[in-house]
Order: C-alpha cells, then sequence, then structure tokens
C-alpha cells in the first residue's frame, strides 16, 4: 500500500500523470497562474513524491525528467477506499447518495450511473 498524499503531493503527482514526463520546470509551468509556488518546492515535493513511491526519473543533462512510477486509476482506487472506510466504515452507499443528492449531474452521468449499478446487479 502507498502512503498517503498531502494535497500539495496530490497537485503535483496529477500534473505528472498530465504531462506524463516532465522536468521540474514543465511542472512549474503547469501549475495554475494563481498558484505561488517556488521552483524548490516543487523539486521537494518530487523528492517526496519519489520516496513514496508515486513517481520516478530519469537524468536528461543537467535536467531530472520525472514520469508517475504508480497508475493514476491504482491512487484513485485505494485513495477513494481508504476515505471510504474512514468516514463510512467501509460502506460506500452512503458516500454515493450523498454525491447524488448534493451534485448537478447532467442526464448522461445519470445514464452512465445506472448502467454501472445495472452492471454490478447482474
Amino acid at each position: 500500500m502507498l502512503p498517503a498524499l498531502s494535497p500539495a503531493e496530490t497537485e503535483i503527482v496529477r500534473l505528472v500523470w498530465q504531462l506524463e514526463s516532465a522536468t521540474v520546470q514543465e511542472i512549474c509551468d503547469a501549475l495554475p497562474k494563481d498558484r505561488d509556488i517556488a521552483y524548490a518546492t516543487v523539486q521537494t515535493l518530487l523528492r517526496r513524491l519519489e520516496r513514496k513511491g508515486y513517481v520516478r526519473h530519469k537524468a536528461s543533462g543537467k535536467a531530472h525528467v520525472f514520469t508517475a512510477a504508480v497508475k493514476r486509476e491504482k491512487v484513485i482506487k485505494q485513495t477513494v477506499l481508504e476515505f471510504v472506510e474512514r468516514l463510512f466504515g467501509g460502506d460506500p452507499v452512503p458516500l454515493l447518495l450523498h454525491l447524488a443528492d448534493s451534485s448537478d449531474l447532467n442526464p448522461e452521468d445519470v445514464k452512465r450511473l445506472k448502467k454501472s449499478i445495472q452492471d454490478k446487479a447482474e
């Protein structure tokens, strides 16, 4: 099991997944413009993510190029399962009901959810 991510680490690993491979500078450039985060901070976060097993790097000249060491889907699955266990004692139904009640679902979303539920019932 992978160690938990801080919000800042999550933001950086999401960019690594999005970019597929990136230097520290490329990740800094991909951050939202209103996000004031120093180059050295991004570098530190990437080192932490590497120690935790989320990213890896290869040297390319003087730069390090970072790539994901774990698939996005695996992290989402683990994180959601931990969240459901912590808040709902492992029962996902209250979370699903909350999301359905409090989200602006369009007809296509509802159709996808119905299909997923129907597939599980079969």
